[in-house]
Parts: C-alpha cells; structure tokens; sequence
C-alpha cells in the first residue's frame, strides 16, 4: 500500500470563532477537506464511490468517537496520528457533490496552540488527508482503488506530495514505510518476547532496511 497526501486549495479554508454556553471562545477550520472525481496537484483521482466508502469508515470509526485527531503538517512516514501531538479535532464531514466539506476544532495542545497563532496571525492554513490504499494507472491517469483508507486530516501550510521515508518506523501501530512510499508492517513479536539490548535492536533494524533497498 502506498502512504497516500493530499492537499485542497488554502482558499478553501475558512478561519472561524465561536463562542459556547459559558462564553468561552473556541478556533476553528471549516471548509472542503478533500475532492473526489478531481485530479489532484498529485496527479491522482479519487472516485467518488472510493472516497465515500473511506469518508463514511472514517466518521463510523472516528469522528462520531470524538477520535477524529490530526497535526500540524503530515509527519515523515507515519501514517497514525500520536495524540501528544494532535492539533485539532475533527468534529464534522459530509459530501455536498464532490467535495468533503469539514470542521476541525484547533485544540488547547501545545500544537493546537501553534496552530492557533499561525491562523490568529493571519496565516492562510490548508488541510490535508493523509491515507493508505493502492493505484491504478488507467488511460492515461492514476486513480485510486478501492482499499483506500483515510488516517488522518492535517493542517499544513505548504502541501506536497509523497517524499521518501526511509527510515519510518512506528512501534505502536506495526507501520514501516519503505522508501518509495509503500507501506508493510512489520513483525516485531520476536523482539517484544526476547530481551535485547537497545544495540542490538538497533543493528536489527538497520539490517532490516538493508534489505529493503
């Protein structure tokens, strides 16, 4: 599978506040969060009936549980958000058409607050998914299959495509990202059950990545 970025227009952003019961005041994004039936700045089109199944799994799964978390840029070959460092809150998706329009809650995080002074200081910020799924070359364009998965929507200032990971690991989640952007996972219960030095773990792990290249 492939570790899947994209970026919509900064213009489609918007920078709202708002204010609850007791008064507090809150920052949030709202806009269109991704496109379907659109070739992307990367080349790549997402069918509609593709990013539907993968919108709906991720509000089933994420957004309904109040899990829906995302960061500040897409982070180096890691497909999972880390919680200590989420930024905002997704709270609501829905497609109009083509388009998925959403709203982000920045959060009162270290980053949220980063976040926060970036767009209070009048800095236009963009959204970004971040997915894993697989392509298909078909007349003379890339579309995106079926098995596609939304992970994560970030905040990034200045989007871009898949770089090269090659020394992406996540021991939490089993994630590696070789260098040409595809993702496996790796089994590490050998070194969960044995007791090793941190030497040794970590001769194994420039080993493993010798032989991937």
């Amino acid at each position: 599978m492939l570790l899947l970025r994209e970026a919509v227009d900064f213009s489609d952003v918007q920078l709202l506040t708002e204010a609850d019961a007791a008064g507090k005041k809150s920052l949030w994004i709202e806009g269109i969060f991704a496109q379907a039936e659109k070739k992307n700045r990367n080349g790549r089109i997402y069918p509609k009936a593709v990013m539907e199944k993968s919108i709906n799994n991720y509000i089933d799964n994420h957004v309904n549980k109040k899990r829906a978390l995302g960061e500040i840029s897409h982070p180096d070959g890691r497909p999972q958000v880390k919680p200590e460092l989420a930024s905002h809150l997704i709270t609501e998706l829905k497609f109009t058409g083509n388009d998925v329009y959403g709203k982000a809650k920045v959060l009162e995080t270290p980053q949220g607050m980063v976040l926060a002074g970036l767009l209070n200081g009048g800095v236009q910020m963009g959204v970004s998914t971040r997915g894993l799924g697989t392509v298909m070359e078909r007349s003379g364009s890339t579309f995106v299959n079926d098995d596609y998965v939304v992970m994560a929507i970030d905040a990034v200032a200045d989007p871009s495509g898949i770089d090269c990971f090659v020394d992406a690991v996540n021991e939490s989640q089993e994630w590696l990202i070789t260098g040409d952007g595809r993702v496996v996972e790796k089994m590490q219960q050998e070194i969960k059950k044995t007791h090793l030095t941190e030497e040794r773990k970590f001769q194994m792990l420039q080993e493993f990545f010798a032989s991937l290249r």
